[in-house]
């Protein structure tokens, strides 16, 4: 123990080192993962089509809005997934990745909400539906995939 009453903490010095994991990771996996992240995203974008077209018939602008925000959620969708992939694979840094992130963020999570100013109130809120059915569905495709064991 130290005068001061403090327990010294040894410290082991290292390295970390990257790795690609998509050498571990079982081809068969991966491509459900690739045929999944394909899937989801073609369904959001047919079902946000069909509910913004139907919707753009009562009100243009809310329609409107359903599409914006449903083409910029599926977007988000594919570069969250693009950017984690380049994370683990080791051609990212986590910086990057951070970095790119907050961007993706700003850029594609402001842009439902800027143009839902030009509506009523509750603008919003369908923009924002549009912006984030592709995540609630590929997060259930996941449940489901788990549940069944694929």
């Amino acid at each position: 123990m130290s005068p001061t009453g403090a327990v010294p903490i040894k410290v082991q010095e290292g390295t970390s080192e990257i790795c690609d994991n998509t050498d571990r990771a079982d081809p068969a996996e991966l491509r459900d993962y690739y045929a999944r992240k394909r899937s989801v995203a073609v369904r959001s974008s047919l079902l946000l089509s069909g509910i913004a077209i139907l919707v753009a018939l009562r009100s243009p602008i809310l329609g409107l809005d359903l599409a914006i925000g449903g083409g910029c959620g599926v977007a988000n969708m594919l570069l969250v997934m693009r950017n984690a992939e380049r994370l683990l694979s080791g051609r990212r840094s986590r910086g990057v990745y951070g970095v790119s992130n907050l961007l993706r963020v700003f850029g594609l999570g402001a842009l439902p909400a800027i143009v839902a100013v030009t509506g009523p109130p509750w603008t919003l809120a369908i923009s924002y539906a549009g912006f984030f059915t592709p995540l609630v569905s590929y997060a259930l495709e996941v449940r489901n995939g788990l549940r069944r064991g694929t």
